[in-house]
């Protein structure tokens, strides 16, 4: 309670309060306003500020990426070749295991091959002493069908194994595709090297002269400023 609303109450005059009150709430509610204004201007300069003169969402494409872990050229081939070759090699034992179990079935079904070429000429032999049996004929029938589905068998499983090794042959090739990109990223650090040799100097950066803003003769004032310089040498030296 301020002094005036303190005098006014001693003195009874409660119109006076009311207006008092009226018009602190007026002022606040003014410098309210006043202060969320000035922050919105604040904000929209904060966004110009930080977008670069000329970009838009048409020419997005255009503008080259921050040198970030995320868009370095070479630190992204690296992680391309160690995540290929990773899973290369879990394919490769995925194939590996596939493989042993058809050559593990194959041998069972050369076992039942056995058997049954075993009761064939039992019951063959059985047929022809005792024609008159019906058992020995149905038998004899039913253990030459599954001598049929046991080659039909045998062969889906050969021709799997063979499918298996030729998808073998060509994952080798995610090999020779790893050491083409290898060979890249050499070259690529070869030249990044050779590059900042060509630009070395004897002379510390820090203690070079500073640029100078203006030079005569300049058609244009519109120069780099010594902070434009650093960020730019700063992002080079990255």
């Amino acid at each position: 309670m301020t002094q005036e609303e303190l005098d006014a109450l001693m003195s009874g005059a409660t119109d006076d309060i009311d207006a008092l009150d009226d018009e602190v709430l007026e002022e606040e509610t003014d410098t309210l306003a006043d202060d969320l204004a000035a922050a919105g201007v604040a904000s929209e300069e904060k966004s110009a500020k930080d977008v670069p003169e000329g970009y838009s969402d048409e020419t997005a494409g255009q503008w080259p990426l921050p040198a970030t872990d995320e868009n370095k050229m070479v630190h992204q081939l690296d992680d391309v070749t160690k995540e290929s070759e990773e899973k290369a090699t879990e394919i490769f034992d995925i194939i590996e295991t596939i493989s042993g179990d058809l050559m593990d079935k194959e041998e069972n079904l050369n076992a039942i091959t056995d058997i049954l070429n075993s009761n064939k000429e039992l019951f063959t032999t059985l047929n022809e002493k005792f024609p008159d049996v019906e058992a020995f004929k149905t038998q004899l029938e039913k253990n030459e069908d599954a001598l049929a589905q046991v080659d039909d068998i045998t062969e889906v499983l050969q021709n799997s194994g063979d499918s298996i090794m030729s998808v073998m042959d060509i994952m080798q090739y995610q090999d020779i595709h790893r050491q083409k990109i290898e060979r890249v990223i050499n070259v690529m650090r070869a030249l990044s090297k050779y590059m900042n040799t060509l630009f070395e100097g004897k002379i510390d950066d820090e203690k070079r002269v500073a640029s100078a803003q203006h030079i005569v003769g300049d058609t244009h004032n519109d120069v780099a400023s010594t902070d434009d310089i650093e960020a730019l040498l700063e992002q080079f030296g990255q």
